[in-house]
C-alpha cells in the first residue's frame, strides 16, 4: 500500500506491465515511493524488469494497469502531450547512450539549454547561455562550453548530460546505467553530482544500475527479479 503520496516527489501503485506476445508481465504490481529529495537506485539482473520501470515511472511508457503519480499529477490521466510537457518541465534524464544525452549539432553549452529552448526560451538569450555556463562551472565544465560533443570524452558527455538534467529545476532526475560505459574516475564523477543534485538542490534521484558500485551512492536500494520489486 503507497502512503503519503502528497510527501512524494513520485510514487507507484499495483504498477503493471504486459507486452503482447509475451505469458509473463514485464512488471508485476509494483508498488513504491519516492520520497522528495532521496536517491534510489534501482538493481537486478538483464531482463528484470528495470527498464521498464523506468520508462513507466518517468512517463515514457503507460502501464497495463495501476498508478503513477508524480507529485499530485496521475500520469495515466494525462494527454501524450500533456506527458511530452510533464517530462519537459519536471523530468531530467540522464541515459546510458551517449548520442541520446546530446546532439551532435549543438555545442556543449546549446545542449545544456536545449530544453529550455524546446519549452520556448529564445537560444541566443544571454541570460539562457549564462545559466547554461553556471551549470557546466558546476559539473566542471566551463572551459568546455564552446566545444561540440565529438570532442567531449565518454566521462565529460556525462557531466554535460547531468547539467542539462539540472537546467529546468525537475523535481525528478532519472538516471539509465548512467556510470555504464565510464572508467572509475568518470563514474565517480558522474555519482557525485548526482549526489550533489539531491542533497545540495533538494531533487529526487531514480538510477537504474546493474553497477553494486554505483548502487552503494544511493540512500535507498530496490531490487528487482522477474518484474517484482524483492
Amino acid at each position: 500500500m503507497v502512503t503519503a503520496v502528497r510527501t512524494a516527489a513520485l510514487s507507484l501503485e499495483a504498477v503493471t506491465r504486459r507486452h503482447k506476445g509475451r505469458g509473463t508481465a514485464t512488471l508485476a504490481d509494483v508498488s513504491c515511493v519516492f520520497p522528495v529529495g532521496s536517491f534510489t537506485a534501482v538493481v537486478g539482473p538483464s531482463g528484470s524488469g528495470k527498464s521498464t520501470f523506468l520508462q513507466c515511472a518517468a512517463g515514457l511508457d503507460r502501464p497495463t494497469s495501476g498508478t503513477v503519480r508524480m507529485g499530485d499529477t496521475d500520469l495515466g490521466r494525462l494527454s501524450e502531450a500533456q506527458l511530452t510537457r510533464l517530462r519537459r518541465d519536471r523530468v531530467g534524464f540522464v541515459f546510458q547512450s551517449h548520442a541520446l544525452n546530446l546532439v551532435p549539432s549543438l555545442d556543449v553549452v546549446e545542449n545544456v539549454v536545449l530544453p529550455l529552448v524546446l519549452a520556448g526560451a529564445d537560444p541566443a538569450s544571454r541570460e539562457l547561455l549564462a545559466h547554461g555556463r553556471r551549470l557546466l562551472a558546476r559539473v566542471g565544465l566551463e572551459n568546455r562550453a564552446s566545444a561540440r560533443a565529438s570532442q567531449l570524452s565518454g566521462g565529460e558527455q556525462q557531466r554535460v548530460a547531468v547539467a542539462r538534467a539540472l537546467v529546468t529545476e525537475p523535481d525528478v532526475i532519472f538516471a539509465d546505467e548512467p556510470t555504464a560505459s565510464l572508467d572509475p574516475d568518470s563514474a565517480r564523477l558522474v555519482l557525485g553530482l548526482l549526489r550533489d543534485a539531491v542533497h545540495v538542490d533538494g531533487r529526487t534521484v531514480v538510477m537504474v544500475t546493474h553497477d553494486p558500485e554505483a548502487a552503494r551512492w544511493a540512500d535507498a536500494v530496490l531490487t528487482m527479479d522477474g518484474g517484482r520489486l524483492r
